[in-house]
Order: C-alpha cells, then sequence, then structure tokens
C-alpha cells in the first residue's frame, strides 16, 4: 500500500467523525430560542425605544402594516429614524451574542448555538449580519423558517444565505 493512500484513508475517517459530530439543531428548539428571545431581547428594546421616542412610537404601525398597504400603516406611519434606531440596535445585540458566546438567553436555554456551517467554528461578523437581515427574508416569506423541516440539516433560509447552522452543544 502506498503512503499516500494510507493518508486518504486516514484523511477520509476525520471526514466522516467530523460530519458524525454535527448535531443539527431541531425546529422546535429553534423556535422556543426565538421565541424567549422576542420577550428577553425584543422588550427592553421596546421600552428602550418608547423612553426615547415617547409612547406614541408604541402605537405606531409595524414594517408588516407598511408592507401590506394596511390602512395603519396611513393613519398611524412609524417614525423611520426610531425604526432604523431599533433595528440597529437590535441588530447590534443579536450580532454581538452570536459571535461573542454564539448564542442568545434563547439560544442558550434552548442549549444550542449558532456556527460557520462548514467549519462548526465561531462565525464571522460578516455572516452574522447577513444571519440578522436574512431573518426578514425568512419572516417575508414564511417558507423561511419551516425549510428547515424538510431539510436533513434542519437549516432555514437566513443560515443558507449567511453559510451558518444552528447546532446543540456538544
Amino acid at each position: 500500500m502506498r503512503w499516500r493512500d494510507v493518508k486518504r484513508k486516514e484523511h477520509t475517517k476525520d471526514a466522516l467523525h467530523v460530519e458524525e459530530k454535527r448535531d443539527y439543531a431541531g425546529f422546535w428548539s429553534r423556535v422556543m430560542g426565538f421565541v424567549t428571545d422576542l420577550f428577553i431581547i425584543g422588550m427592553p428594546i421596546s421600552l428602550l425605544m418608547m423612553g426615547i421616542f415617547g409612547r406614541d412610537e408604541l402605537k405606531s404601525a409595524t414594517a408588516f402594516d407598511v408592507i401590506s398597504h394596511n390602512e395603519a400603516a396611513i393613519t398611524n406611519a412609524p417614525d423611520p429614524y426610531a425604526s432604523i434606531v431599533q433595528i440597529l440596535t437590535t441588530m447590534s445585540i443579536y450580532v454581538f451574542m452570536w459571535h461573542y458566546t454564539q448564542q442568545t438567553p434563547g439560544k442558550k436555554m434552548a442549549r444550542t448555538r449558532v456556527v460557520d456551517a462548514t467549519t462548526l467554528q465561531r462565525a464571522s461578523y460578516f455572516q452574522l449580519i447577513i444571519r440578522f437581515f436574512a431573518y426578514f427574508l425568512s419572516a417575508i416569506t414564511l417558507f423561511g423558517f419551516f425549510i428547515g423541516l424538510i431539510r436533513k440539516d434542519k437549516r432555514c433560509l437566513h443560515d443558507l444565505v449567511s453559510h451558518t447552522a444552528v447546532v446543540y452543544e456538544s
């Protein structure tokens, strides 16, 4: 047997071993983490925006009202500055937590973490920013969230776009 054939077999065994260690997080674990994050991260940000921009900001139309051309979007149009500040604040918190600890509080409760899909190591800031904005794409289509139910690797649209994965803690 040639040396390169021996090395090739070792490399194949290592690749198979890495494949076995991928324990992708299930749909319901991800949903539980997401809903928890809406309350733990989203509520304080909403209260902060109310403190900065006034209580009337909570009564303004939502992004879905604007997209669907609902009557609420015309009568209670949202303040664009407040929306931009809220999105940037939310993005900063999520991206920082995903990068620093690989988890948000909801993901920690679900015992999952966000990683680079190929290396299973810490994802880059660029990937995480793309992941954050791809959440909106998943939310608009709704299919983007449910695509994880039919995929073997359980990755949703925002994971595919950003080349990230949500895996269970080891």
